[in-house]
């Protein structure tokens, strides 16, 4: 252990002047001295013990001063990193808008980026607008031909707006509903084909970037196809329709005319049934008369007589055609 004591010693030294060197950060200190920042050895030591890393906050303050940005604090560094945002990504933020002349403040940036948008991706479509795709849109104009169109957009981030404003989404959903308004308003396809830059015109006149994070620039029509005819395959469905609701009423009278049928024959059939219990009751009755005496025989003669002839004259009142043929002919 002898022999081993000063090794030991000289490791735990150097182990204690790597600690030192971590919380007492001399070169980082003496970094920001010599690029011109006043920041206190104490105040980069209680940086490590606030759990902030002092390497971000003085790096960004070094940046920031040598962009002439000299109204930055310390404090309001560290408060941002505490509260989850990038404090590089808005120092680059600064110095990117201040170089182009944009009036962006430490407070502004700072809210853009705990909104959860990139600050410094904003400042730089500030200065140079990005150009955004639209997928096909399909449209119909009054002459019943459907129009498939794509656009680009060209837009520029609005930096007062990030804040709140709608995104990318909301753009296309509007650029694509003011297409889809343009060409529906064309009396014939053929006028949006000739000039497509009129659609260009028409949306862009409804201020579709309000409310947004962004400030269109132009719309300009990349592709226009045509699909299909919307108004004639409308027209077919109309008039299958119309055919199917036809066959169905046609279908339903001839179901109610069978069904009054089989009530008019079920009636028919009552009836006769009723005429025969009748004429089954004749025989009783005249059989009854006899016996009481309230018919006598010429009575009953007089009855078949009259019966006879009822039945000739029925028969001469046919048509020819319903009389039966005599001797068998």
């Amino acid at each position: 252990m002898g022999e081993f004591g000063p090794i030991f010693f000289i490791a735990a030294l150097v182990v204690l002047f790597f600690v030192f060197l971590y919380y007492v950060p001399i070169l980082l200190w003496f970094s920001a001295l010599v690029s011109g920042v006043r920041i206190s050895l104490l105040q980069l030591v209680l940086m490590r013990i606030r759990k902030v890393p002092p390497g971000v906050i003085v790096r960004a303050m070094i940046e920031a001063y040598k962009a002439g940005i000299k109204d930055l604090k310390r404090d309001d560094l560290e408060a941002h990193y505490l509260a989850g945002g990038h404090v590089e990504r808005v120092i680059h933020a600064l110095v990117s808008a201040n170089k182009a002349n944009i009036d962006l403040t430490f407070q502004m940036a700072t809210a853009i980026d705990l909104a959860g948008r990139d600050v410094f991706e904003a400042v730089q479509m500030s200065v140079n607008p990005k150009v955004i795709d639209t997928p096909p849109v399909a449209a119909v104009a009054k002459d019943g031909i459907q129009l498939i169109a794509k656009a680009r957009v060209t837009v520029r981030a609005n930096i007062k707006q990030l804040v709140g404003g709608a995104g990318e989404e909301t753009v296309l959903a509007r650029v694509g509903e003011g297409i889809v308004s343009s060409i529906g308003s064309s009396h014939t396809h053929k006028a949006v084909l000739e000039n497509p830059d009129s659609i260009s015109k028409v949306v862009l006149s409804k201020g579709l970037d309000a409310g947004t994070a962004f400030e269109i620039l132009s719309i300009d029509i990349a592709d226009i196809d045509i699909g299909k005819n919307i108004g004639a395959t409308l027209q077919m469905d109309q008039a299958e329709a119309d055919k199917n609701i036809a066959q169905a009423k046609a279908e339903e009278r001839r179901a109610m005319a069978i069904a009054l049928e089989q009530e008019m024959k079920a009636k028919s059939q009552e009836a006769r049934a009723k005429v025969i219990e009748a004429e089954a009751e004749v025989p009783k009755a005249l059989a009854e008369a006899f016996r009481s005496g309230n018919l006598g025989v010429m009575d009953y003669v007089k009855y078949k007589n009259v019966k006879a002839d009822t039945a000739m004259r029925e028969s001469l009142a046919k048509p020819p055609s319903t009389k039966k043929p005599k001797d068998g002919k």
